[in-house]
């Protein structure tokens, strides 16, 4: 492989900026960081003052495969997030048949290496087939590859398969990643319970079911001395119940997603009840948003996640209560996430936003990934080039997903990813870099 020169960037090493303004790659690792590096035989790669950061991380997606590739697939789901500035991306297990056994999870690996794109990490279930019954065989999925286990799309079912998932997992395998949710408070929810609730008619989903299924988790890790990692939190009161266990020095982690950061229950309204909008979690409320970001910004939110829910427009194109839940968000989420920060929550740093998308999530990852998300000497290259003063309109139609809905569409955004690197690989380059 050819040597990369990357010069005259603004480098972030997955915690800050650095003083450095240049790179060298070789034989796909980084080799050479400091300002000012000369290599005749190396590629050139001109930064012109843009953001070089450690390839983003995306701790939640979902990518249909196997069994509803209609959807989504493996290959267009890591080519989406090569072009969304992503080089590892977790596919949830909810697939069909549901990701619960060893074969299953070196399925994933297999395709991920074929696609020859970002990379696409397999979780595996707590329980067999999802099913809530038995739990899977978790220590030869771990050793098969699995980086997290989780049922999701469904909390654990008992707490007593929860507890016991805890104790095997322990502090040395993988993380049990928890959807949190209290299922008998959400039969046959739309919405968030409020106003959007109030408004419509819609049956809403309260904050309590999500609070509720975390206090569980807490309570259970305190027990077992595990590790538990929420995911797509949404509501203050959950966040504010993992913020108390952190510094009861619990090992209990959490992410938000780009939706719920950027997105409120008003949404829903003013988009007169677009399916787009239709998530699980629900948008919540203007004050659950606003909390979301005091998470983010004081340490207590550990990664921001996508939750790429990807639908055949047949199907999420439908009338609000028919649709199914999802937002689809892999190729806009990073400029969704700077354009609504840079408009909204100035004070919030670059440097903090991509930390939950780069290190710190990686540090969730098994310590075989702990190198990824960081720009250091030896590490992997894996690269995002962004350009703050990049305007474009999302187009969906012009998406490496199969997805062709999402609540951004023909919306302007400005900062983007512009070029995306895997093991020193170009992956992607946005058509207007060429």
């Amino acid at each position: 492989m050819r040597k990369k020169l990357f010069r005259n960037f603004k480098i972030f090493d997955g915690e800050k900026f650095i003083k450095a303004d240049s790179l060298l790659v070789d034989d796909g690792k980084i080799c050479e960081i400091k300002t000012g590096i000369n290599c005749q035989d190396a590629e050139i790669i001109e930064g012109e003052g843009r953001i070089l950061t450690p390839g983003f991380i995306d701790l939640h997606a979902h990518f249909r495969d196997p069994g509803e590739e209609w959807n989504e697939d493996i290959y267009s789901g890591a080519r989406a997030g090569a072009a969304g500035g992503f080089t590892t991306m977790v596919a949830m297990p909810n697939t069909k048949p549901a990701i619960s056994e060893p074969s299953l999870v070196e399925y994933v690996l297999t395709h991920s290496a074929k696609a020859k794109s970002s990379r696409i990490l397999p979780s595996g279930c707590v329980s067999k087939n999802r099913e809530g019954k038995e739990m899977s065989e978790l220590l030869k999925m771990a050793e098969a590859g699995a980086v997290f286990f989780t049922d999701d799309g469904s909390p654990v079912a008992t707490s007593d398969l929860l507890r016991l998932a805890l104790q095997y997992t322990g502090k040395d395998q993988p993380r049990i990643m928890e959807h949190p949710e209290e299922k008998s408070l959400c039969i046959g929810g739309q919405v968030h319970e409020g106003r959007v609730s109030a408004l419509s008619g819609l049956k809403g989903i309260p904050a309590a079911s999500e609070e509720i299924d975390v206090a569980r988790g807490i309570a259970l890790t305190r027990e077992t001395k595990g590790r538990i990692h929420f995911t797509h939190l949404s509501s203050k009161g959950a966040l504010g119940l993992i913020r108390q266990a952190k510094k009861e020095g619990l090992d209990v982690t959490c992410d938000t997603t780009f939706h719920h950061l950027t997105l409120n229950e008003n949404a829903v309204i003013n988009s007169g009840y677009s399916s787009c909008y239709k998530v699980n979690p629900p948008l919540r409320s203007p004050e659950d948003q606003k909390a979301l970001w005091d998470g983010i910004s004081d340490g207590t939110i550990d990664a921001i996640v996508t939750d790429h829910a990807p639908w055949h427009i047949d199907k999420k194109d439908e009338p609000f209560q028919n649709a199914p839940f999802g937002i689809a968000s892999l190729e806009c989420a990073i400029a969704v996430l700077i354009d609504y920060k840079n408009k909204n929550y100035p004070k919030v740093s670059l440097e903090l936003l991509f930390t939950k998308l780069t290190s710190s999530p990686a540090a969730l990852l098994p310590v075989k990934w702990h190198k990824l998300g960081s720009i250091k000497k030896g590490s992997v290259a894996d690269l995002t080039i962004i350009d703050l003063d990049r305007t474009r309109i999302v187009d969906c139609n012009t998406w490496k997903s199969k997805a062709r809905c999402c609540p951004w569409e023909g919306i302007a955004l400005t900062g983007w990813p512009v070029m995306t690197f895997a093991e020193g690989r170009k992956i992607w380059e946005d058509e207007e870099e060429l």
